[in-house]
């Protein structure tokens, strides 16, 4: 998954991003640039102000509190408020006829991020079982926590199809919240046993097949 997302955010969304930005005589690298650490600094200020768990971890991270369930699912709801976009802006982009742009990487990328849901919906279930939660109600608000990912994917897809001057900046915003996650999230997810390497050869093998895909099927 990790993989994955790391060469969807270049080829889906950086790429397509400088290309357009250029086509509109932006500063290209200034505009996605921006985009990139506004989207990374979104799910930072996410971290830091709401209490969160990663997958294995035994205490939540984030600002100080009673651990209350709304504010772990809201946490791992609004985490998953970028990652939506990200999957709208890809095939948006592809709607739009923006160069670079391809629908079989959009359907990669949505592929891989459903991949990396899987533990951020355990990452709701499981605490929420743990405090006592019946199965049936901790399975149902780790998949609630989820909901939002379809619904601002539409939303991402809308501005990218109707406010073409600013995609450049929307397309390095989604970037820059997925390379977030990747980085946070996913990589450490993937070398948390003593067989990490696993991690690291899943991560490659990843980018090589979303890469491919990319160029071979775009």
């Amino acid at each position: 998954g990790a993989g994955v997302m790391l060469a969807a955010s270049f080829f889906s969304l950086l790429m397509p991003g400088i290309s357009l930005a250029e086509e509109l005589n932006q500063i290209s690298y200034v505009i996605v640039g921006s985009g990139v650490l506004i989207g990374a600094l979104f799910i930072f200020l996410i971290d830091i102000f709401l209490p969160h768990l990663h997958l294995k971890a035994e205490q939540p991270e984030g600002i100080s509190s009673t651990w209350s369930r709304i504010l772990l699912i809201v946490a791992i709801t609004l985490h998953n408020i970028p990652e939506g976009l990200a999957i709208g802006v890809a095939f948006g982009t592809v709607a739009s006829g923006v160069e670079g742009a391809s629908l079989s990487a959009a359907w990669i990328l949505a592929i891989g991020i459903g991949l990396q849901n899987f533990p951020e919906g355990m990452a709701v279930s499981v605490p929420l079982r743990s405090e006592g939660m019946s199965r049936k109600k901790a399975f149902f608000y780790g998949q609630a926590s989820g909901i939002v990912e379809p619904i601002s994917a539409v939303i991402g897809a809308i501005l990218v199809m109707f406010i073409k001057p600013i995609l450049p900046f929307i397309l390095g915003f989604a970037a820059g919240a997925m390379l977030y996650v990747i980085v946070e999230e996913l990589i450490p997810s993937g070398k948390t046993s003593k067989e990490n390497k696993y991690g690291t050869v899943g991560a490659i093998l990843g980018f090589i097949i979303m890469m491919v895909l990319d160029i071979a099927l775009g």
